[in-house]
């Protein structure tokens, strides 16, 4: 069943298996405005059992990419376009957020995004990469990472 994230009233519904479901849910209704302020996009998700395409797509990435494989259970995903980027984004159980932009334009940027959620471990799978910190009025302190992607997926 799809879920419109409402980033006003911030809600845990499909996340409440997480040790840190409220961050997680502040962490993903921050996307949310992001997208509707930007791009005037509403941003709905699926559970996971029904986003199975989505993940395999950003699992792949992942692994050709960086030989990654994110332990977490995936609980819900999305994917979209708006303008000519493909967004796809990952909501795991830890409270990690994994997110792939990728420009249509062959010129474009490609890249895979992490984000943390507050109150949770850095992943043992994600140890080598640095973290900058941001401050959220809807997720406290996200800490974020990324790298470039070089294939064609």
């Amino acid at each position: 069943m799809s879920y419109v994230v409402d980033f006003t009233t911030v809600s845990t519904t499909g996340l409440e298996s997480s040790p840190v479901a409220a961050a997680l849910a502040g962490l993903r209704a921050n996307e949310a405005r992001y997208f509707k302020n930007k791009y005037d996009h509403d941003f709905t998700v699926d559970a996971a059992s029904d986003a199975a395409e989505t993940i395999d797509w950003v699992h792949r990435i992942l692994r050709e990419e960086r030989d990654l494989v994110i332990s977490s259970r995936p609980l819900e995903a999305t994917e979209f376009q708006v303008e000519d980027i493909r967004w796809a984004y990952v909501f795991y159980e830890s409270g990690l957020s994994v997110n792939v932009l990728y420009t249509l334009d062959d010129a474009g940027k490609r890249a895979v995004g992490f984000k943390l959620s507050d109150g949770m471990e850095v992943p043992a799978e994600l140890s080598t990469f640095k973290f900058a910190r941001q401050k959220s009025k809807l997720a406290g302190t996200i800490r974020g990472s990324y790298f470039v992607i070089k294939g064609e997926y």
